[in-house]
């Protein structure tokens, strides 16, 4: 059994669903490489080396770049943010094949999006990552075709996740011409921020306790639902449509 905790809902969130993924250590990983993505950015950026970086688990591009630029002496900072976004990219592109190298697919990621692909769900991602570095990473590990990119949040879009929460609910509902109520919709993601998003906005928090954040963390956070990881993709469906 995954499942770690189960918060009675009188909710049923029936199909379609609109299911919002978190990606690094929800789905996939690939530990060491964030920073160098930055280092190569901040060289080209600033011109002088990166010593100090912010925090990362569960933040978003926006805020990790102003905060890191910040605690360089870089003054200004915001207005440097389009020009990292842009050599963060290009160094995602230099460092697919170190992506590749040293990440992996989380156990059972691939088969729950199958799996909800099957049940007709919608699946976006609402990420930290600038949408190419998002692109980037799911490519390389097999996993974007399960989802719509279209219709994401990204790391670039705000600095917090509530507000990309909200952009993703609105451009799905954009591009599919019908109505997402909150109880249909579920954000999964593998940090108290993950879940205390989804709080903020009104919909389903499902934590994944195969990051930063652990178990009781992410239930202190108040999430619907943690599961231990995805591996079992019975307790995922059950996670979502309970």
């Amino acid at each position: 059994m995954r499942t770690w905790h189960h918060r009675p809902v009188t909710a049923n969130l029936q199909q379609p669903a609109l299911i919002l993924w978190d990606i690094d250590h929800t789905l996939l990983a690939i530990d060491g490489v964030s920073r160098e993505l930055y280092e190569i950015a901040f060289a080209e950026v600033v011109e002088q080396p990166l010593h100090k970086m912010a925090e990362m688990s569960g933040r978003t591009e926006q805020a990790i770049v102003i905060e890191t630029l910040d605690l360089n002496g870089v003054s200004n900072p915001e207005s440097k943010l389009d020009d990292f976004y842009e050599a963060l990219a290009k160094a995602a592109d230099q460092l697919r094949t170190r992506m590749h190298t040293v990440g992996r697919q989380l156990p059972g990621a691939v088969e729950a999006l199958a799996a909800l692909t099957d049940r007709g769900a919608v699946q976006t991602v609402v990420t930290g990552n600038i949408r190419p570095l998002a692109e980037a990473k799911l490519e390389i590990f097999d996993l974007s075709e399960y989802l719509d990119l279209e219709i994401g949040g990204y790391g670039s879009e705000a600095d917090t996740r509530p507000p990309l929460i909200r952009q993703a609910w609105q451009r799905t509902q954009r591009k599919y011409g019908r109505t997402f109520e909150s109880d249909r919709i579920a954000v999964i993601g593998d940090t108290h921020r993950d879940v205390a998003g989804a709080r903020e906005v009104g919909v389903r928090a499902i934590g994944v306790a195969t990051g930063n954040s652990t178990a009781d963390e992410l239930i202190a956070a108040h999430a619907d639902t943690v599961l231990l990881d995805l591996a079992d993709t019975e307790a995922v469906l059950r996670a979502i449509y309970h």
